[in-house]
């Protein structure tokens, strides 16, 4: 094989989508739609070792072969970028967000309602803000894993092809590690526990939205700890996805009765409180703690936005109680603990069968009363 070829891990982040898409995201500047479709065409373009179109559809774990980027023809001119260039706003709203920089990785605190990415009625994201974290590098930094549009925190950018191969390897493999903060409705019975439910894409939803879904849906697991209650009303969570699935962390404390605060996509008018807390979603990416490209490691801490803070001040939260290492660095869960969560997680599940029998019964229409037996 070539020195000159490239070989790239699907990171979590990226299951799923078509692979012309991959390169879209993550070598947009050196691999035309015209130029990965020769790569397939003539065998050079392999994922998993087989040869490999387009529209192929990837997965967590795979192997993209990626030929050599071709050289500029002579005389020839760049294209320019079809990005419109960036206001002087747009370009101190960006480096405002940067809480981390070196030669190889760029961390930001995404403010929550910015898009990681553009799609559909999309048109503010970070990814169309990565000219303005280019600083002094060849290329505009590329993203590496992604935060729903509504949770704010650490989103880790890569400055070069090298840095963003090797990141991507660190989050299919589960080196990296992810810590976030989390208001929820009520309090888990469980105070430390692991929930371990297949989530899938919910039918109809063109993949929007997901569900639990015992039959056909990816193994997901998520760790959790209660970190402070506010009586039954609501409680702090730390939470760390050991999975990557789209939500995950969302549809897993729905899952358990527990949707987190704001969150009306999964837990709907369940997930609001009342007494002036922000109706904004309370899910924060705390923490993120990766290997770096040239060795040591990169440990980030993102402060919280300002409706989740007041939130905490409102709620009479400690935030030195926030101040632990990651989850998984705690001894795994005892026999009794995994019993507890069962039982727990098996309450909550009889609590929503009863609420839907009772919603049932509200809305059938009543039965007519059966004509009274004549006297003898």
């Amino acid at each position: 094989m070539s020195i000159d070829v490239r070989q790239f891990i699907v990171a979590a982040d990226d299951d799923g989508i078509r692979l012309d898409r991959w390169f879209k995201r993550h070598l947009p500047d050196e691999s035309s739609f015209n130029l990965v479709s020769r790569w397939a065409r003539t065998g050079q373009l392999r994922v998993d070792g087989a040869r490999a179109d387009p529209g192929d559809r990837l997965a967590t774990g795979q192997t993209i072969r990626v030929p050599p980027a071709e050289p500029p023809k002579p005389g020839a001119v760049k294209p320019k970028s079809d990005r419109p260039p960036l206001s002087d706003e747009q370009t101190a709203f960006a480096r405002e967000m940067v809480i981390h920089q070196d030669a190889q990785a760029i961390v930001i605190n995404k403010p929550p309602g910015l898009a990681t990415q553009g799609g559909t009625g999309t048109f503010e994201h970070v990814d169309g803000l990565l000219d303005a974290l280019q600083f002094d590098a060849e290329n505009r930094p590329k993203l590496v894993h992604r935060l729903d549009k509504d949770t704010s925190g650490a989103l880790l950018l890569a400055r070069s092809a090298r840095a963003a191969a090797f990141f991507s390897k660190n989050f299919s493999g589960r080196t990296a590690k992810k810590l976030y903060w989390a208001l929820v409705m009520g309090v888990p019975e469980v105070e430390d526990g692991l929930i371990e439910l297949p989530i899938g894409k919910q039918p109809g939803t063109g993949g929007e939205k997901m569900q639990v879904d015992m039959k056909e849906g990816s193994p997901s697991r998520t760790r959790y700890r209660v970190l402070e209650e506010a009586g039954n009303r609501t409680a702090w969570v730390e939470l760390q996805p050991l999975t990557g699935r789209t939500h995950q962390l969302r549809v897993h404390m729905a899952a358990i009765g527990h949707p987190i605060v704001g969150d009306g996509k999964y837990g709907l008018q369940e997930a609001f409180l009342t007494g002036g807390i922000s109706r904004k979603m309370h899910l924060h990416a705390r923490r993120i703690r990766i290997d770096h490209p040239d060795g040591g490691k990169i440990d980030v801490t993102a402060e919280l936005p300002k409706h989740f803070a007041e939130s905490m001040h409102t709620l009479g939260f400690d935030m030195a109680l926030g101040n632990t290492d990651a989850l998984d660095d705690r001894p795994p869960m005892s026999r009794e603990q995994k019993k507890a969560q069962g039982r727990a997680h098996a309450k909550s599940v009889r609590k929503e069968r009863r609420g839907e029998r009772r919603g049932r019964r509200e809305t059938e229409p009543a039965r007519p009363a059966k004509p009274a037996k004549p006297k003898k």
